[in-house]
């Protein structure tokens, strides 16, 4: 994910400031390899994980694992569908952040015209969420016209690869509307591949990829998620749960998205510094 790195950084940095020894661990999106890193974890006798995990319904058993190994877990960015199991699950308010980013997008586009949505990972609660907000604000517009919908997986290159195919299917497509900032990055370079420079991009997460693209205006707008906020948060929290064994009251806590675009960009561009 495009603000992996950051995640890692806040709660590295975070961490050692505590007193801890921090071990960072990339699953790749694997529910498998996930499941081995916990493993690891717990053979270690870790006093707590971080977790930006890789499913809503893949991660229950792992995330089991480690409590049942007296291990607490503090999910961050993505939540699980199970409850009583993680300390604490904080997520950014996806549904929030979507209808910001789709009235962006319906303003961008005039309210008219034909626009393909780029979808997430469909096992990925995020991506639901995401395009539920979106088309949720586009339906009050009747001249919006989505002409395709399909899933890239979170991904650069497969975004690529499915705008370059959708694009020779819709020639007259206005805009794109992305359920993150990797798939917005791919589908603008296919785009200006294919001398499409004019179309409409939206993302969504905030990555500095991105808002260095809206700055070169390549990319219209996204939606900034907090995620170093999440970082830090969780690990003062599992800190406060390590040292006086208080687990946080609400499991549950979702953090409000800022739009980022042209108008706004270099300002919140410094969250990121």
């Amino acid at each position: 994910k495009a603000d992996a790195s950051l995640q890692v950084t806040t709660n590295q940095e975070t961490g050692e400031a505590l007193g801890y020894d921090v071990l960072s661990l990339d699953h790749g999106d694997d529910a498998k390899v996930q499941d081995e890193h916990f493993d690891v974890c717990i053979s270690k006798g870790a006093k707590f994980m971080i977790v930006d995990n890789a499913g809503a319904d893949a991660s229950i058993a792992a995330v089991q694992k480690a409590k049942d190994a007296g291990i607490p877990v503090y999910l961050i960015d993505r939540e699980i569908n199970a409850t009583g199991i993680a300390s604490a699950q904080l997520v950014a308010n996806n549904y929030q952040g979507a209808v910001l980013g789709g009235e962006e997008f319906v303003m961008a586009m005039g309210e008219s015209g034909d626009f393909i949505e780029l979808i997430g990972k469909e096992t990925d609660t995020n991506a639901g969420i995401r395009s539920k907000g979106y088309n949720d604000v586009i339906a009050d517009y009747p001249d919006m016209v989505k002409v395709a919908a399909q899933s890239a997986n979170w991904s650069q290159s497969e975004a690529f690869d499915v705008m370059e195919k959708l694009i020779q299917a819709h020639p007259n497509v206005k805009g794109v509307i992305a359920g993150n900032d990797t798939m917005a990055l791919g589908a603008s370079a296919a785009l200006k591949a294919a001398g499409m420079n004019d179309v409409i991009v939206a993302g969504f997460d905030g990555s500095r990829e991105v808002m260095d693209a809206i700055v070169a205006g390549d990319i219209n707008h996204t939606v900034l998620q907090p995620i170093a906020n999440f970082s830090e948060m969780a690990v003062r929290m599992a800190h406060e749960e390590v040292t006086s064994g208080n687990a946080p009251a609400v499991e549950k806590q979702s953090i409000d998205c800022l739009l980022v675009n042209a108008g706004n960009v270099s300002k919140l561009s410094l969250i990121h510094i």
